[in-house]
């Protein structure tokens, strides 16, 4: 008796456009993996010659034996020392990583307080305690007198829709730009 509710496959819970993307994919990795395996072999017959061994006398015999251990024990030499190298470095790293781990633990960022120091503190901590300079920052500032501030130009509090279309367009900036050059050329 079959099930009422089956799990459905990949493709029916995909999309068309998801399952033709999955068979493109599937297709090039299969590629992918032919052309390994045939370079691997293109590799190997590089590298490994084809060994005549018939007609060889007992002598000749033994004596490719001898130098086929001898390739052999370079091989694994070299491989022992990657192997080493290798097992040295992701040993390195972990140690590393644990020693990252550790400071980030040990440090933490204070919260910064804002701090109120005097132009000439500011200067006497930069400069040392040898330069006594003095630096009055009010010293260049413009004075400004009480009666300019006081005087202000009298608000007219009327229709605010009047005021919007009297201001829109060319004109209105043009009225803007000539009420803002006024007052500084009286």
């Amino acid at each position: 008796m079959p099930h009422e509710h089956e799990e459905p496959t990949l493709a029916q819970r995909l999309g068309p456009f998801q399952s033709l993307m999955l068979a493109k994919a599937k297709e090039c990795w299969e590629q992918e993996h032919e052309e390994r395996e045939a370079e691997k072999v293109r590799y190997l017959s590089e590298r490994i010659p084809t060994l005549q061994t018939r007609g060889l006398s007992l002598s000749a015999l033994q004596d490719l034996c001898r130098e086929l251990h001898a390739k052999v024990e370079v091989v694994d030499e070299e491989r022992y020392d990657i192997e080493a190298k290798c097992l040295h470095n992701t040993r390195e790293i972990k140690d590393l990583k644990l020693k990252v781990l550790d400071l980030r633990g040990k440090f933490k960022r204070p919260p910064l307080r804002r701090v109120r120091v005097s132009a000439d503190a500011m200067l006497r901590a930069l400069l040392g305690s040898k330069h006594k300079v003095s630096m009055d920052l009010r010293a260049n500032l413009k004075s400004v007198k009480k009666e300019d501030t006081e005087k202000e130009r009298p608000v007219e509090v009327g229709d605010w829709r009047k005021n919007v279309e009297a201001m829109s367009g060319m004109e209105g900036r043009k009225k803007m730009f000539d009420a803002a050059k006024s007052p500084t050329s009286q």
